[in-house]
């Protein structure tokens, strides 16, 4: 099977110096790989994904600044960041990863089996309808909505009273080292909501995935943080700090009214018309029990942990050492965001496809994934290591916030980029683990190991380097489950080329590497800021770009290939 011109014939396995990315002007054998139609799909999806999500991330950074400019880093900017986590740790076991890792498979598991009764239907010479009549009780999706959806409101609706009233417990074990907590625990209880506000967020998102709709979730962060932003700036004079909690709980709330006429228009919750033939139906929904959510949630508990375990440590250093260590993980993850978004595109296509069994056509995408992927961060990774104080300067550097922060948090900010990638494999890596539906442990082993190494490194190192301690330990441990992953992939779940993906990292992050010292080098020769970060846009990807030419990334050589056809070819 074949859909690129980097493979001929079904099967054939180029070795380590073979490009991950195809030549994008080959011609397509008739029947291999993605057909045209879903190419161009997947593609446009993408690009809308990523404009939203870039309209959320700048939003986000609106909305750090805002913070910035009011609270700067302090007792109680560091009490919000507190509070802060509770959505953090919702975000990524709910919307980002836990919920999308197992429900995606799920819904596309579903959508696959609707699909097969329908043309087996249409074989058989009969009409059928999804969503009337007896076809609607035994329709896959709605099953599966109607076995799930209540139980987990119920679940989550607990889980946020439960942290309503154990606030104070919380905040005592996220940062012992608070000498005022009851800010931290006001926040903390403003913003549990997102425990039931995230979950049917994600499962919305899940949901509208499987079926190909992406922009809607890619706009729940844009509703998401306009509410934390209008809040902030109408109330922050009377409440305070506890103004951008309660953002928070508003903003989670705009997340599920973005998603929600979509996913009524695809999933609809009326109740299924009762048979009259008094046969039993029979269940199609795929399972999700125990031994499936449990490799999820503690693969994605573990990965969050390792933002506890630095506020944790950050606690115990001088006040404003969280905020320093928020503000540069926030900007510094913004390549590793959008080198993801066709990875979160194309994930329901590598579930449907493991779902029926076609590896190859899993395997092609998976390594083009992280292709694109690995590019995109290192390329963000060579900006940042080059102009972190420009862009702190730039973005915070204003009221509450002053010199001393940028220096602080540029400096931070540039150790932290050393684990881009390690941060950007485990999110392209973990997806296709989960995507076959059926339980595997390995991730939440990897990255548990990650965690371990984290934490031994974090209590280390901060001692004596602070929150640069922190940073390291986080790219050390990211880095360690990255391996680990890449490693394991090829052996359990896709017959990945793991040695020319790793060959091809490689040379890009020596790219990424040198674009940085560039970049490091010049930045001071343009004493404002602005221009300064204006140059390096410039300056970092010509460098990168050739730097990786002379390193023979395959990459980096093919995406010059319809710059060298069109100008050969005189269009």
């Amino acid at each position: 099977m074949s859909d690129t011109g980097t493979e001929t014939e079904a099967g054939a396995r180029p070795g380590p110096g073979a490009p991950l990315l195809p030549a994008p002007a080959a011609p397509r054998e008739a029947g291999g790989g993605e057909p045209p139609r879903l190419g161009s799909f997947l593609a446009r999806a993408a690009a809308a994904t990523a404009v939203l999500t870039v309209l959320g991330a700048a939003l986000g950074l609106v909305r750090d600044q805002a913070i910035a400019r009011y609270f700067g880093a302090s007792d109680a900017s560091d009490a919000f960041l507190i509070a802060w986590t509770v959505p953090e740790m919702a975000a990524t076991l709910l919307i980002e990863d836990g919920m999308a890792l197992l429900l995606v498979p799920a819904f596309s598991l579903a959508l696959s089996r609707r699909g097969a009764a329908a043309g087996a239907g249409a074989g058989a010479g009969k009409e059928i309808t999804v969503g009337v009549g007896d076809a609607e009780a035994s329709d896959p999706v709605r099953e599966l909505v109607a076995a799930t959806l209540p139980r987990l409101f119920l679940l989550l609706s607990g889980g946020a009273a439960l942290l309503i009233a154990g606030a104070p417990w919380v905040v005592g074990v996220l940062a012992p080292g608070l000498a005022d907590p009851r800010l931290a625990v006001d926040c903390t209880r403003l913003t549990a909501v997102t425990v039931l506000t995230f979950g049917i967020t994600g499962y919305f998102s899940a949901a509208l995935r499987a079926h190909r709709s992406f922009l809607p979730p890619a706009g729940v962060y844009v509703a998401y943080n306009v509410g934390i932003i209008g809040t902030t700036l109408a109330l922050h004079a009377v409440w305070g700090v506890r103004a951008a909690a309660a953002g928070v709980a508003l903003g989670s709330v705009l997340m599920i009214l973005t998603q929600l006429p979509v996913f009524l228009r695809f999933v609809p919750l009326r109740r299924p018309r009762p048979r009259r033939f008094g046969t039993r139906a029979t269940r199609t929904a795929p399972p999700l029990g125990f031994a499936v959510l449990a490799p999820v949630i503690l693969f994605v508990v573990s990965r969050q942990s390792q933002v506890l375990v630095e506020r944790f440590l950050a606690s115990t250093l001088p006040a404003g050492a969280i905020s320093h260590l928020n503000y540069a993980q926030k900007v510094a993850q913004l390549p590793m965001v959008l080198s993801l978004m066709i990875c979160t595109v194309t994930f329901p296509v590598v579930a449907r496809a493991m779902a029926a069994g076609e590896r190859e056509k899993a395997r092609l995408r998976v390594e083009r994934d992280l292709a694109l992927a690995g590019t995109v961060v290192l390329l963000g990774t060579g900006v940042v290591l080059g102009y972190a104080p420009q862009i702190i300067e730039v973005l915070f550097q204003r009221g509450a916030f002053d010199a001393s922060d940028t220096g602080s948090t540029a400096q931070v900010m540039r150790v932290y980029a050393l684990g881009l990638l390690g941060h950007c494999l485990v999110g392209a890596l973990s997806r296709p683990f989960f995507s076959s539906g059926r339980p595997t442990w390995f991730p939440a082993f990897a990255m548990g190991t990650g965690l371990v190494v984290t934490t031994g490194a974090g209590y280390a190192l901060t001692y004596r380097f602070g929150v640069d301690g922190i940073a390291t330990a986080n790219a050390l441990g990211i880095s360690t489950t990255a391996l680990l992953l890449l490693m394991g992939l090829g052996t359990r779940v896709v017959p990945i080329r793991a040695r020319s993906v790793a060959f091809s990292l490689g040379r890009l992050a020596g790219a990424s590497l040198a674009a940085g010292a560039a970049g490091w080098a010049c930045a001071p020769l343009v004493p404002d800021p602005v221009l300064s970060l204006a140059a390096g846009c410039l300056l970092v990807p010509a460098v990168f770009l050739l730097t990786g030419l002379a390193l023979r990334s395959p990459e980096l050589t093919s995406l010059l290939v319809p710059i060298r056809r069109r100008f050969l070819d005189g269009r």
